[in-house]
């Protein structure tokens, strides 16, 4: 995950697994673990490029959530743990009517974007597919989930432990700022 920039845990461990002629997916590290070792791996080798990245994407996280300020933006993912690999991307959930009024709001500024669909994971244990924009800002890629208006109330789960993703608004994402400087 952290050479090849995989984000998905499942296809890494899935393709771990096949290199190493692993046949038990029991007996597969836990995605937490992972992220773990993800993280003291980005410490112990390569430390300075690692904080540069977590910077640049909270910056680039604080310009997103300013952006898309009329959509009640909240960053996800690495960009809080801090478990980012090179090429990962921002993730952040907007709040909209629907996907026209943030394509809308890329158009009016000239951004570049590709329409796709996120398939995230419910409360209930079912999945969920919903659209989402990619784009790059600052050289960021930027993932831009769009979920409809009262999915605010409830985060999706975590890929990493299942419990309810971590959001974090404008301030809680300065206040993450402020704490890395």
């Amino acid at each position: 995950m952290a050479e090849q920039g995989i984000d998905d845990y499942f296809l890494a461990k899935r393709k771990a697994a096949d290199r190493l002629g692993v046949g038990d997916k029991a007996s597969l590290p836990r995605n937490a673990e992972i992220e773990a070792a993800l993280v003291e791996n980005q410490r112990l080798f390569d430390a300075h490029v690692h904080a540069d990245r977590v910077r640049d994407y909270r910056h680039a996280a604080r310009d997103a959530l300013q952006f898309f300020s009329a959509f009640s933006p909240r960053a996800a993912g690495a960009v809080l743990s801090g478990a980012i690999a090179a090429g990962s991307d921002l993730e952040i959930h907007l709040f909209a009517d629907t996907v026209e009024h943030v394509t809308m709001r890329l158009v009016e500024n000239n951004i570049p974007y590709r329409l796709v669909d996120r398939r995230v994971r419910t409360a209930g244990n079912g999945h969920v597919r919903y659209p989402a924009c990619r784009f790059v800002a600052k050289d960021v890629p930027v993932l831009a989930i769009v979920f409809p208006l009262d999915g605010i109330r409830e985060a999706p789960r975590s890929p990493i432990d299942g419990k309810s993703m971590r959001r974090a608004d404008l301030h809680e994402l300065e206040s993450l700022l402020t704490d890395t400087r």
